[in-house]
């Protein structure tokens, strides 16, 4: 039977009520029959402008059975592109058959495996098989790989993992490494946006970028990066400044505190001074902020006979390595965790510094080696 759209039956039945014209006539004229017309009229009498819902408009059911015919539809053809899909594994039923043993929970073994094109006696079968040598391996390596994860603080992703297996003398792929850890949810941690804590709108005078970018020395104290950082606690902020060595990229001096003043950094230097004794000549590269511009810190990098370098103004990548180095920070320890007090965060602050990133976090700029670690092989 010939379906006509909503316009046209509109269209006929005023067609039929203007002139003289019978509506055999206009049925005659529009080439249909005139009893489809008699009853379009009738509908139109009766409903209005609601008498044809055709496309325009569909009925609570129509609507319905046309949604169910397009999720039949789009059913299909997942299906079909599955299968083609999994043509791709014909000679790997082992594949196939993974893929099922995950999902049993979810759906019912028959219908995963009528879906995959494998037998279900076939699928039973391979579970009563021993794991073969390549899944025993892959097994044993999860496991060093979970173990090496955990004690990274759960920081490493797969280059890093690599390179401690590699360094324990373990022949394994890098992508091998990266689609265990995909597989099963391993992942380091993932940065977070923060904010400055610069104020370098001050009267100080100001010191010339001697640094330059050139983020690379070939002995330790030649070059120190200062900077500043905060971590948020239920108490307050906790400040954090910070010496670090571009030579190993190590965290040389530190300081904390609850307001970020001049004295603050001026403890920090004064620990790096402490700790490294570095000879006159030493550049000292920082921000424009106010507490490294000040009288009382100029004057004691003039005590240390150090030189003064300042980034440019709002230029956070003229000091890239410390923003590196307390983007780290945070992404793998601070921001993990809400500190109820200032002293559990000082705590895990002085850990991580001291602990696991001097001492144990594998750096990307040292050929995965520690900055200690560095240091230690290219000692004079």
């Amino acid at each position: 039977m010939k379906r006509y759209p909503k316009e046209f039956k509109q269209e006929a039945v005023r067609l039929s009520y203007l002139d003289d014209r019978t509506c055999v006539q206009v049925a005659d004229e529009l080439g249909i029959d005139v009893r489809s017309l008699y009853q379009w009229r009738s509908q139109a009498k009766k409903n209005g402008e609601d008498a044809f819902p055709g496309k325009g408009k569909q009925t609570p059911e129509q609507a319905e059975i046309s949604e169910l015919k397009k999720k039949v539809r789009r059913l299909e053809q997942e299906r079909a592109i599955l299968k083609k899909a999994m043509s791709i594994f014909a000679d790997r039923e082992q594949v196939r058959y993974e893929v099922i043993e995950s999902h049993r929970d979810e759906f019912p073994v028959t219908l995963l495996c009528e879906v995959l094109d494998v037998s279900t006696s076939g699928y039973y079968d391979w579970r009563k098989r021993p794991p073969s040598k390549r899944q025993q391996e892959d097994e044993a390596l999860l496991n060093k790989i979970e173990d090496i994860h955990a004690k990274s603080r759960e920081t490493y992703g797969s280059p890093r993992i690599h390179r401690v297996l590699k360094d324990e003398g373990r022949v394994v792929g890098r992508n091998r490494v990266a689609r265990l850890m995909r597989d099963n949810g391993i992942k380091a941690a993932q940065k977070r946006r923060s904010r400055r804590t610069t104020d370098s709108n001050h009267a100080f005078p100001l010191a010339d970028n001697l640094l330059a970018r050139e983020f690379s020395t070939t002995q330790p104290n030649q070059v120190w990066l200062a900077d500043i950082t905060y971590v948020d606690t239920q108490q307050g902020w906790l400040y954090l400044a910070a010496i670090l060595d571009i030579y190993s990229r190590k965290i040389v001096g530190w300081a904390m505190d609850e307001t970020m003043g001049r004295k603050l950094c001026i403890n920090a230097l004064q620990m790096a001074v402490l700790n490294r004794e570095p000879d006159e000549g030493l550049l000292h590269h920082s921000d424009r902020g106010c507490q490294y511009a000040s009288g009382d810190y100029q004057e004691l990098l003039k005590d240390y006979g150090m030189t003064c370098s300042m980034s440019r103004k709002g230029n956070c990548w003229d000091n890239a390595p410390m923003e590196s180095f307390f983007g780290t920070l945070k992404t793998e320890s601070l921001h993990r965790r809400v500190f109820a007090t200032r002293d559990e965060a000082r705590q895990e602050i002085f850990e991580y510094i001291e602990v696991f990133y001097n001492r144990q976090r594998k750096h990307s700029a040292l050929d995965f080696a520690s900055p200690s670690e560095f240091e230690m092989a290219n000692a004079a």
